[in-house]
């Protein structure tokens, strides 16, 4: 009887199909409206009734509800028709999402968005808002919103983050939440944009989705000027630069910032980003946010172990280790997913190899969760219960990678187009980092992929990424999984990278500004005494070294033998130290005073009780202090009655609550001490990754350096044989030179040389006698000369000669009446190229003037 009175309720409230509507064309358009995707588990049936009470009735977007739990009822849709206006309807396979509808999963069904339809199957998936939110990111893009409710475990924290890396929007319930494990988990993931109760979701919902960024996320292109000042901004904050990144993916996310804060107009969100620092790391943050996973596409991973990481380790040489890169590692998950493929495969074949693995990456946000190793229950998903139990271990609210797994792995911050790259490499996994590259950055970071690997060494990429035209550097190992492999025998290519020295993180950088003046910090204490009428004390750095001593401190402290010192717990009296040891470690971990009454210490022999109170500040730089009070303790006198009946057991007892007082407060200081020790460890342990990233920075660039230096030496050693072999060549020339002009010298027939354009280039003294030619007249045009000759058409002969390469011969008579015989023939380069003329003058007059007498 339910099920029917529930087909009847979707039948009213599903519109009915127009008859006579053309075919949809094959490429989906994306739809005018966003996708509003509600997940819930506990409590969270109320939550989203009140959302959607505070609906209108055409909020003009479209609604997906899913309830997350074992069993509930099947008359859901019956419960929140009642409160709203929108029709409500049960997800059904293949229905096409409308806009002003609301549409809940049926008990037992998996619903994901696909198309812009709803794909629906019978099946209890473990996480079935992760999966609803993930394909609709996939599918809607920018369009797609996903909000959290009250709910217990931490399903939908993964999925936020999926709809927040493609663009989306995201919600999560505040403390209103009657359960609030779900909408905790997504804030912890950082990708929850707005936490509010859910009648202030309900407006944003109405407000948001009317802004253009939401109903078309891809509309324009952004001023080009402001976006290099939007880059500016960030470069300056951050020392990156997004400029050579893929424009389409930072426009969408800067239009995604806009959005949220209700900016239409990019100049309003430049002026907001250079008075607002916070927005600057708002932004920073959601330009390199990745969705990443455990064994993201298992197929690949299965690809490495059966074919490329066995290759790897039967390639070692003496028990080297292998070594891998995965740079954009974001936070962590594919480091660890192949430092369990590698081990798994070194224990299966019971082999012995160290192994490396370096995770990179520019956000120091994601470094820092990569290196804690800790992640939410709901990576269940993607690892399986055996892999759980043998390389995680189970914290509140989620896993750890264990021991084993982390010792393996190295992370540190850098920027892949900018910081040296690791070397001497088997394997660089860089997956779905290139996509958000322009073209000149993708080519320059194949480059440094190349000069990375070693011989034979392995990329992979992910699955829309490629080598582009560098197939002549790296071979293709399997075609399908974009694995390549580096071809041998290649020289390196050049890499450009800057060899600079590692970036201080934020916090630990102070600047001259910032730094604390003496001055200040007393002013600070004289506040914190007065307002306690100025008992003794002192005032210590967090060092512990006394500043500044406030009143008589003598009966508390005294200087210690040896060298002279100001640290306070060398100058505590007898009795004191522990306790002020103590006191100290709790106030600066507490943030709060620690008071502590009644201590005994001795003085001059005497025994004297006083109270100990420690409060700790801090000065505007964020430098800790501690103001330090002692003040005689009240000791209540005993009756002279029970004096005279107290016995010598009185004392020991007396004696023994000291000592067990002495005692919990040594055991105290160690436990502090072992906070502290264990605090330090991770600290250096951080330490040491960075210096060990930073070494084979360093090592990268001194081999680069090696190899230019040999560069250079080979380019010397080219340029000074060259050197020799011009400096021969021009000793030849000037011997050749020598020759020549002797030659003609020496010859005392006139001889020209003109060039192709019939310009003189060298001429002999008995042309220079003969033509009335001058030393200047070299480079002039032949027909610029006034020729002494008698000659019709000189220009068109000679370049007649040159042009059909024959000789011609003429008489000729100069304005003297002597006669000459003319002759020009083409002038030939070595090359048996035609370059121009030979003239030359024979005096045949004497000749003439015979043959006239006979």
């Amino acid at each position: 009887m339910a099920s029917k009175k529930t087909a009847r309720t979707r039948k009213s409230h599903t519109k009915p199909k127009a008859e006579g509507k053309p075919a949809k064309p094959a490429t989906r358009v994306p739809p005018p409206f966003p996708t509003v995707a509600v997940g819930a588990s506990a409590g969270g049936l109320q939550a989203f009734a009140e959302l959607i009470r505070h609906l209108p009735a055409k909020p003009g977007f479209a609604m997906l509800f899913v309830l997350h739990t074992k069993t509930h009822e099947s008359q859901l849709v019956e419960v929140l028709v009642r409160s709203t206006k929108m029709p409500v309807v049960f997800a059904a396979n293949g229905t096409t999402i409308e806009r002003d509808h609301i549409y809940v999963s049926q008990p037992g069904t998996e619903v994901a968005v696909r198309e812009g339809k709803l794909r629906v199957e019978k099946k209890n998936v473990p996480l079935p808002i992760d999966l609803l939110f993930s394909t609709l990111a996939e599918d809607q893009r920018g369009q797609a919103i996903a909000v959290v409710l009250s709910g217990s475990a931490s399903d939908g924290a993964l999925g936020t983050k999926a709809v927040k890396a493609e663009g989306g929007i995201t919600f999560a319930q505040d403390d209103s939440a009657q359960f609030g494990s779900m909408p905790g988990a997504a804030i912890a993931a950082g990708a929850v944009d707005f936490v509010m109760s859910p009648r202030d979701i309900a407006r944003e919902l109405v407000r948001i989705a009317r802004h253009a960024y939401i109903l078309d996320p891809s509309s324009g292109r952004l001023d080009d000027e402001q976006l290099a000042e939007i880059y500016g901004i960030l470069k300056v904050a951050h020392d990156v630069d997004f400029t050579h990144y893929k424009p389409s993916t930072i426009e969408r996310r800067i239009r995604r910032r806009m959005a949220l804060h209700r900016i239409d107009e990019l100049n309003d969100y430049l002026r907001l980003l250079r008075d607002d620092a916070a927005e600057v790391e708002r932004l920073y943050g959601d330009l390199l946010i990745r969705v990443t996973a455990f064994f993201r596409d298992p197929e690949v991973f299965q690809a490495l172990r059966d074919n490329i990481l066995p290759r790897l380790m039967q390639d070692r040489v003496d028990d080297s280790p292998i070594r891998v890169w995965v740079p954009g590692c974001a936070t962590g998950e594919e480091v660890y997913s192949l430092a369990i493929s590698l081990l798994e495969l070194v224990h299966d074949r019971s082999w012995t190899c160290p192994i490396q693995i370096f995770g990179t990456d520019i956000s120091d946000a994601a470094i820092d969760a990569a290196r804690a190793g800790f992640y939410p229950e709901n990576i269940s998903a993607d690892v399986s219960a055996d892999r759980l139990r043998r390389f995680f271990v189970r914290s509140e609210g989620g896993f750890r990678v264990s021991k084993s797994v982390r010792d393996c792995c190295v992370f540190a911050r850098q920027n892949l187009t900018k910081d040296p790259p690791f070397s001497h490499l088997d394997l660089i996994s860089c997956r779905n980092v290139m996509i958000y590259l322009g073209s000149a950055l993708q080519r320059k970071v194949t480059v440094i992929f190349h000069y990375a690997l070693r011989p034979k060494g392995y990329l992979l990429l992910g699955s829309s990424e490629t080598i582009g035209n560098f197939a002549d550097l790296f071979s293709i190992a399997d075609r399908k999984h974009k694995i390549y492999q580096k071809k041998s025998g290649l020289a390196r290519m050049p890499v450009e990278f800057d060899a600079a020295p590692p970036r201080m993180r934020e916090e630990n950088v102070r600047t001259v500004e910032e730094s604390s003046h003496p001055g200040n910090v007393f002013r600070e204490a004289d506040r914190l005494l007065l307002s306690r009428f100025s008992p003794p004390g002192v005032l210590v750095s967090d060092a512990m070294e006394i500043l500044q001593f406030r009143g008589r401190t003598s009966s508390f402290l005294e200087p210690a033998p040896g060298t002279a010192s100001f640290n306070l717990l060398k100058m505590a009296r007898e009795g004191l130290l522990s306790e002020l040891r103590t006191a100290i470690h709790s106030a600066r971990k507490r943030e709060a005073p620690v008071r502590r009454e009644n201590v005994q210490i001795k003085n001059n022999g005497h025994t004297r009780h006083v109270n100990v109170e420690v409060i700790p500040f801090l000065t505007p730089a964020h430098d800790r202090y501690f103001v330090v009070l002692f003040e005689d303790a009240v000791v209540p006198e005993e009756p002279p009655q029970k004096k005279s009946r107290r016995k010598g057991g009185d004392e020991e007892s007396r004696q023994v609550v000291r000592l067990k007082r002495e005692l919990e407060s040594t055991r105290e200081y160690l436990q502090s001490i072992i906070e502290e020790q264990e605090a330090m460890n991770e600290e250096l342990r951080s330490a040491n990754e960075e210096i060990q990233s930073s070494n084979e920075e360093l090592q990268s660039t001194n081999e680069e350096l090696d190899t230019a230096k040999e560069e250079l030496q080979s380019s010397n050693e080219e340029l000074t044989t060259l050197n020799e072999e011009l400096e021969n060549r021009a000793a030849e020339l000037v011997e050749a030179n020598n020759d020549l002009s002797n030659l003609l010298a020496s010859i005392d027939i006139p001889i020209v040389m003109l060039d192709s354009a019939l310009h003189i280039r060298r001429f002999n003294p008995g042309a220079q006698r003969v033509l009335n030619l001058i030393p200047g007249d070299a480079g002039r045009p032949i027909g610029d000369l006034k020729m002494p000759l008698n000659v019709d058409g000189f220009d068109q002969m000679v370049v007649s000669v040159i042009e059909n390469l024959e000789v011609r011969e003429m008489e000729v008579q100069d304005r003297s009446g002597r006669w000459y015989m003319l002759r020009v023939r083409p002038y030939k380069t070595m090359d048996n190229k035609i370059d121009g003329a030979v003239l030359t003058l024979i005096d045949i007059d004497r000749l003439k003037k015979k043959n006239s007498s006979l």
